[in-house]
């Protein structure tokens, strides 16, 4: 199976549907000091969004660090987006930035830290996509 990586602020909410999954992952440090992880193997990036009312700084910085990296970059293989529904069109927003950019699908899309249902579909489709 692959691996999830993801990055979750201080709210924990990405953190505890992560969680939920029991899948295994790797988190992006919230700090900018703490050091950036290298991943090389197949991974599923799983991020919040925190766009403005415009849809700008949508992508944590961090992630953005992260994915700066030509060898995270390189497996990369789909991502998963959270957000706020209250957002309206910018909800979930950066999984449809990074997977333009990155040229990956934006396998799913969840609010806050997810239902019961978004655990499941989640942990189904990630299964799939590993076989």
């Amino acid at each position: 199976m692959g691996l999830l990586v993801y990055f979750s602020s201080k709210s924990q909410n990405t953190h505890r549907f992560v969680d939920k999954l029991n899948i295994p992952a790797q988190r992006i440090p919230i700090s900018p000091q703490d050091d950036m992880p290298e991943i090389h193997e197949p991974y599923v990036l799983v991020v919040p969004t925190y766009a403005d009312g415009d849809g700008k700084g949508a992508i944590p910085k961090q992630v953005i660090h992260f994915l700066n990296d030509e060898t995270n970059r390189s497996y990369l293989r789909g991502v998963i987006a959270g957000g706020n529904r209250n957002f309206g069109q910018f909800y979930a927003y950066a999984g449809d930035i990074i997977s333009a950019r990155c040229k990956v699908p934006c396998l799913y899309r969840f609010e806050l830290m997810g239902t019961a249902e978004d655990v499941a579909n989640v942990r189904n489709g990630i299964n799939k996509l590993w076989k």
